[in-house]
């Protein structure tokens, strides 16, 4: 390794850990995504408690005597609940005012507009399930070749179609038209492609092809750190969230268990820099959708790949597990929840049952990676290195 080392910076897309102090804005007081689906299905991941998961400030089930970790949990001061704001807060970017959102569809000037530019016509524009929209609108998107376009309690355009009626470089050639379109009050965090397969409604199946566009984010941690000569390599939605920007290299798995693969391998490549991983199965597969039970086997899954991790590791590395927002499929609605996002930090040198607090901004993780490296912190945040090493 001739002293390259890695920070292997995990997101486990919408696992929260309770509501912040401001959940009732969002309508989201008493979320509690992990705390909720614990004391549901009591799913079994030692792993993760043996790092001091339990042991966090405020946690709603019971931590071990001696935590192996570092452990803690973070607050989000942007505005908004959304991937985009909390990847961005992670990586130093706070945000004073949220994305917009559209509960009652986009502007029918704007739809007529987008159109016109990309030469189809339109299905839906109404806040929807992406699974359920698919049986509502699919066979006339089959039968007239519209695009399906819908949107969330978050700050999306998303645009479905039938990979047999809109080949993928065309849906995302139309993604990236609207993401051009969508500007000023009508920026939207992302626009996101969602390809679908199947002929007939109760058949249709959304495939890997899914891609983010996401606004183009101002100079964050994986700008700091590129510009330092170190590597940034994403793996899953990571490029698409940050639109490339500071990211050198880049695996688009699809999924847990293609991005977990893809993370094994980049672990075992030589380079010096910052790993950055989103694990999306929580959040699009078992989150937004209720399914309580799946999200507890989602979470045993991870649990289990920890010791392979750790394996992997260099006698230098970090590895930081976290969250960018909650999606508690215990409350109400099947949207995003406003809350704390736990953090769990260990190395092979790294310091043993350190209780990081309660920390005032996500940002806290990009300064500490920053500051892991040696790299200038010009962004938000405050390093937490001094206690972890």
């Amino acid at each position: 390794m001739s002293g390259w080392k890695k920070a292997i910076l995990i997101v486990l897309d919408s696992v929260g850990i309770g509501a912040l102090a401001d959940a009732a804005n969002y309508g989201d007081t008493g979320a509690d995504t992990l705390g909720h689906i614990v004391h549901a299905c009591h799913p079994q991941i030692p792993n993760m408690m043996r790092l001091g998961l339990g042991n966090i400030d405020g946690v709603s089930f019971g931590g071990v005597e001696a935590p192996e970790g570092a452990y803690g949990k973070l607050k989000e001061v942007s505005a908004g609940k959304d991937t985009t704001t909390g990847h961005w807060e992670i990586a130093g970017v706070q945000l004073s005012r949220p994305f917009p959102t559209f509960p009652n569809g986009f502007p029918q000037d704007f739809i007529t507009r987008f159109e016109r530019a990309t030469g189809r016509g339109t299905l839906g524009n109404k806040p929807a399930s992406g699974t359920a929209i698919l049986d509502e609108l699919g066979e006339e998107h089959i039968r007239t070749g519209k695009l399906i376009v819908y949107t969330s309690a978050d700050s999306v355009f998303q645009i479905a179609a039938n990979e047999a009626v809109v080949p993928l470089p065309e849906l995302y050639r139309d993604c990236e038209i609207a993401r051009e379109m969508l500007t000023g009050e009508l920026e939207v965090g992302r626009v996101i492609a969602r390809p679908f397969v199947g002929e007939k409604a109760g058949a249709f199946k959304r495939t890997g092809g899914r891609r983010d566009f996401s606004a183009v984010p101002p100079t964050t941690l994986c700008d700091l750190l590129s510009r330092h000569g170190k590597t940034v390599y994403g793996v899953g939605k990571i490029e698409d969230i940050f639109c490339l920007r500071g990211i050198t290299k880049s695996n688009h798995a699809a999924g847990n268990a293609a991005c977990m693969e893809a993370t094994f391998a980049a672990m075992r490549e030589d380079f010096d820099g910052l790993l950055f991983v989103n694990l999306v199965d929580f959040d699009m597969v078992y989150g937004h959708r209720r399914d309580v039970n799946g999200y507890a086997k989602a979470l045993e899954t991870f649990d289990a790949q920890i010791p392979q991790l750790m394996e992997l590791m260099g006698e230098d590395d970090l590895l930081i597990l976290t969250a960018d927002h909650g999606c508690d499929p215990c409350h109400t609605g099947t949207d995003h929840t406003r809350e704390h996002v736990p953090v769990l930090v260990w190395g092979k040198h790294a310091k043993r049952g350190v209780n990081l607090g309660v920390r005032e901004t996500y940002a806290d993780l990009s300064a500490t990676v920053l500051d892991f490296f040696g790299v200038e912190n010009t962004l938000k945040g405050t390093s937490m290195l001094d206690r972890i090493l």
